[in-house]
């Protein structure tokens, strides 16, 4: 008799993950409803696609950390073209991000780009743009204390936010002052440095939003009105039709802070103090 193969526990994205055995540490326990979806390594072949495309059953994503996959949502399974040596690490963050984006839009979940952090029971949802110093504010609360439930993506399934893997990668700059972060070599394309964050519950309530600002002073001001709507959509993660346009709304109903500070790492600590306090 062949026996039956072992159902993942573990996953991140709202996905139980298998075929990924060096990646665990990066995974959350994850509930028994979250369906299993399969990661295969592939060697590139031939020339990149020329666009992305996806359909009802199928996608074809360039990948955030350079790349390309098919996903399948039937088979629940992603080929990923990736180069040869990427680790199962790698796989799970970044690349996993662009496929586990798509997955979630078809089982109805709305994803953004973007990370999160615990407070007050629940998770407050961090956006910036790729300048706007996220990664580094995460790893640097999560080295304190705060439970950060994800670095690269927040899918949210209705209103509850699902966790993401268990790392930060980092910048060496960002990586030498923090005094963390082991070198991964170049991933995608940059060179990147992991720091590994505690484990989260699987799934938390979205509380609120924080959008990320440089200025010359540090300051948390709410959010008001449609402004809290328009601080939303730059970072939606696919540029489709939302599965639920009412959902946005509620989004937007949710408090959001806009957290302002200088560039300047020596501040950063001064900075999510007072972040804290205002998360109350």
């Amino acid at each position: 008799m062949v026996p039956t193969p072992r159902r993942s526990s573990l996953g991140a994205y709202g996905f139980r993950l298998t075929n990924i055995p060096e990646a665990l540490d990066l995974l959350v326990e994850a509930p028994e409803r979250w369906p299993e979806l399969e990661l295969v390594r592939v060697a590139p072949e031939g020339e990149e696609p020329a666009e992305e495309q996806v359909t009802a059953d199928h996608a074809r994503l360039r990948l955030s950390g350079g790349g390309w996959a098919e996903v399948d949502r039937v088979a629940a399974r992603a080929e990923l073209q990736v180069p040869t040596g990427t680790t199962d690490g790698a796989l799970v963050h970044p690349f996993l991000a662009s496929v586990a984006l798509v997955m979630s839009r078809w089982r109805g979940h709305e994803g953004f780009h973007g990370g999160g952090i615990v407070a007050g029971g629940g998770v407050w949802g961090v956006l910036g743009d790729k300048t706007a110093g996220k990664s580094t504010l995460l790893a640097w609360l999560g080295s304190h204390g705060v439970g950060v439930m994800s670095d690269d993506v927040l899918i949210i399934d209705g209103m509850t936010v699902l966790a993401g893997p268990r790392s930060v990668d980092l910048r060496e700059e960002a990586a030498a002052w923090l005094g963390a972060g082991e070198p991964m070599g170049r991933v995608g394309a940059r060179d990147r440095w992991r720091v590994p964050l505690p484990a989260v519950p699987a799934e938390l309530p979205l509380r609120g939003w924080i959008t990320l600002a440089w200025g010359d002073e540090i300051a948390v001001e709410p959010l008001r009105g449609a402004e809290r709507f328009q601080a939303l959509l730059p970072h939606r993660g696919v540029r489709l039709v939302p599965p639920d346009p009412a959902g946005l709304v509620r989004f937007s109903a949710l408090p959001h802070l806009r957290f302002t500070r200088p560039q300047d790492w020596e501040q950063l600590p001064a900075a999510s103090e007072q972040l804290l306090a205002a998360l109350g």
